[in-house]
Parts: C-alpha cells; sequence; structure tokens
C-alpha cells in the first residue's frame, strides 16, 4: 500500500489465527490504522484535499487472502472463470436435403404482386410519388433464392471481482462463517435460452470489514477549496477588502476579503465520500454471471446488385433447424459454401468462447430468401428495384418520382 500519507500514519498488520467478529471495534485480524501521535481536535478530520473526491479502490494490502480466491490479489484484481468443456458427441449425421428443398419450394413473384410491393413502398415515403409505381411497365423479373445460415451461441461466463461499500453495523457473512464456495458450485437460476442477461451476486462468506481507506477511518476530510479554513479569498476583490479604483469597501465580502467557502458551505470539511461518513468499509467478492448470445451469419452469393445487409436482416423461409447443447457442421448441403459456413462459424465460437465461457446452448438454422430484380419502364428510361424477403421488402436504386432527399431509400 505505500507509506501513509497523512501525519505520521503507519499500518500495522495484525493477523491472528482464529476469526472473530468484535461488536464496535476492529476484529484482530484486520489491519489497523494506528495514529503515532495523540490528535487534537483539529486533527481528527484527516487532510486529503490533494486526493481526488470520488471512491477509491482500496490497496491490495488491506484484503484478506480467501481460499480459492487468492488471484483477486494479483495483476489487475478480476478473473474470468469457466468450467471444463463437455466433451463434444458424435458428428452430424448426413441428411438427405433433396427432401429438405423439395418441400421448400418458395412462391414465384408476379408481375401484380411486385407492383403492389413498390406501390406499398412509395406509400410509405413522404417524398415519393405514387404516379411512377402506378404507370410503370415491367418489363422483366429475375428471381433467385439466397441461402442465409445462422449459429447462435448462448454462453455463460463467471466474473469475480473484489467490491465495497458503507459499513452500517450490519450483520456480516465473513470467513468466520465457512469456507467461500468456487464460483462454478454457485446455483443460479439460467435465463431462457438466447435471452441475454447480467447478474450480480455477493459470494457468501467473503465479506471482510476494514477502516476506510480513504478517511483512514475519520469519516471526513478536510474540504478541498478552502483546506479547512471554512473560508476563501473574496473573488470579487481577490482579498483586497475593495475593489481598485473604488474608495468603497467590498459588498460582496463586507470588505473582508473573504467569503464563506462554497465547496463545503464554510463547515471546513466534507463527509468522505467513499465511506459516506460510516469510517468503515465492508469489502466483499462480487461475483458477475452473464449470459450473451454470440451470432454468426452467413447468405451465399448471388447475381444481383441487391446489398447484402438488406438480406442478412431479412424475413425468410426456415428450411433447417437444429438445437442443441453442441451442434456440429452441415455436411452434403447442395451448396458448398453453406457447409463450410457453418464448419468456420462452429470453430470461431468454439474458439472465442472455450477460453472464457461454458456454452449452454447452440442453434444452428438455414433459411431461404427469396430475391426478386425488377426491369420496368417509365416515361422513356428504364429502371430497377428489388423485392426481397418473404413479407416483399423493396429497395429502390433510382425512383423516378423522388421529390427530396429526406428519406432513406431502403
Amino acid at each position: 500500500m505505500g507509506p501513509c500519507s497523512g501525519r505520521g500514519l503507519r499500518v500495522v498488520s495484525q493477523i491472528q489465527g482464529g476469526l472473530s467478529q468484535l461488536e464496535g471495534q476492529t476484529p484482530p485480524w484486520l489491519d489497523v490504522c494506528i495514529m503515532d501521535r495523540d490528535l487534537s481536535e483539529d486533527d481528527s478530520v484527516v487532510d486529503l484535499s490533494f486526493e481526488a473526491e470520488s471512491p477509491l479502490a482500496p490497496p491490495i494490502e488491506l484484503l484478506e487472502r480467501l481460499p480459492s480466491y487468492d488471484w483477486l490479489l494479483q495483476g489487475s484484481g478480476q478473473q474470468i472463470f469457466f468450467p471444463p468443456l463437455e466433451a463434444p458427441g458424435r458428428s452430424q449425421e448426413r441428411r438427405s436435403w433433396s427432401s429438405f428443398l423439395e418441400h421448400s419450394r418458395l412462391p414465384m413473384v408476379t408481375e401484380e404482386v411486385a407492383r403492389e410491393a413498390l406501390l406499398s413502398f412509395v406509400n410509405s415515403k413522404c417524398c415519393y410519388g405514387s404516379e411512377a409505381a402506378s404507370d410503370l411497365i415491367i418489363q422483366e423479373l429475375k428471381q433467385q433464392t439466397v441461402c442465409r445460415y445462422r449459429l447462435e451461441t448462448f454462453s455463460e461466463s463467471r466474473i469475480s471481482e473484489w467490491k465495497f461499500e458503507p459499513f452500517t453495523n450490519h450483520l456480516v457473512d465473513g470467513p468466520q462463517r465457512g469456507a467461500s464456495p468456487r464460483l462454478w458450485d454457485i446455483k443460479v437460476q439460467v435465463p431462457p435460452m438466447f435471452q441475454e442477461d447480467t447478474k450480480k451476486f455477493q459470494v457468501p462468506h467473503s465479506a471482510l470489514v476494514k477502516e476506510c481507506h480513504k478517511c483512514h477511518g475519520h469519516g471526513r476530510y478536510k474540504c478541498s477549496g478552502c483546506h479547512g479554513a471554512s473560508m476563501v479569498r473574496c473573488s470579487s476583490c481577490s482579498g483586497a477588502k475593495r475593489k481598485a479604483k473604488q474608495p468603497r469597501r467590498c459588498q460582496m465580502c463586507s470588505g473582508s476579503g473573504r467569503r464563506r467557502c462554497s465547496t463545503c458551505s464554510g463547515r471546513g470539511n466534507k463527509t468522505c465520500v467513499t465511506c459516506r461518513g460510516e469510517k468503515k468499509l465492508l469489502h466483499f467478492i462480487q461475483l458477475i454471471i452473464m449470459w450473451k448470445n454470440s451470432l454468426f451469419e452467413f447468405v451465399s452469393e448471388h447475381q444481383l446488385n441487391c446489398p447484402g445487409e438488406l438480406l442478412a436482416k431479412a424475413k425468410g423461409e426456415n428450411l433447417f433447424k437444429d438445437e442443441n447443447v453442441v451442434v456440429y457442421p452441415i455436411v452434403d448441403f447442395p451448396l458448398r459454401e453453406i457447409s463450410l459456413a457453418s464448419k468456420r462459424g462452429i470453430a470461431e465460437h468454439s474458439s472465442k468462447l472455450a477460453s472464457r465461457a461454458r456454452i449452454l446452448q447452440q442453434r444452428q438454422t438455414i433459411e431461404l430468401i427469396p430475391l426478386t430484380e425488377v426491369h420496368y419502364w417509365y416515361q422513356g428510361k428504364t429502371y430497377v428495384y428489388y423485392i426481397y424477403g418473404t413479407d416483399h421488402k423493396v429497395y429502390v436504386v433510382d425512383y423516378p418520382e423522388r421529390y427530396c432527399c429526406g428519406c432513406t431509400i431502403i
């Protein structure tokens, strides 16, 4: 912790065998700040005017070593724990993809459907005219089905770190009540699969009571504005009692040259923001559990010029779904790039999560997304727009009746 900064304070470490909690005094196994000399009334408030006034992390030397938590006293004071991964089962069985494809044929987009989709899109835009959508002549429909592969991995990670809060003389769940359980031995309610959440818990039997490391157990410290004097130099006359070239005394300070400190309201000291005046802090190990859903997506190649980011969000028809604790790469899919994407996505999630989380569930899907390129003629010019997804969303490249640029074209 380095030497105590303030009038000869020194830290004496008194760690004895036997843990006990004594009412109204510091337990013998805690570090105790001892004054080298008697404190006068003015010295009862520690001078921390040179220190930040926000809560500070305690020095590592103040914290006890608890079984299985020695890592908290080394390095950054934070650690991610994860259990060994379960042994994988058998690999993915070969499937007859032709039967899947036969039962998942998407309806074709007709000229009537193409026109209605564009009219619906135009009517949703304040600066698009509907005349072109009504009078256009459709010249060609180029239709293609795109495959989208998606892998979701729902995982749980656990982080443990020291936390502290003002001690208000409540019951302390410390080491004297037993050994703290290991992080993965703490049972918690898991949220529904694939729904992200974060919860925080105090690790049982990890609480320790210490004197506040900011105010050294005094509960208050000298104001940084007036350094304990309660008064500061008048900002109006700069302490001269009169303003320059004016015979009358300063009205802001009534000619005294000093004003009441606004930082501490003239008290000369402030309540310690770390312990909130309680003089002691309750330190404990906090367990943070995070459930996250990692996503891997891949859209198969296509020859049309519709942006890929739209197809990644498009509504499609489900062709295949596989959900289990661990899923395995898809094999022998008619589009080889989908099989390769499945293998790559599973490998990425496995390598990414293996060192910091436990996989609870995985889900992989293949969806079919219809995509149609519509070529149409209007007032002697040819234009193009796209219809994508089973809900017939529209992407317009260059609409002939657009009156301003205030709307997004997708």
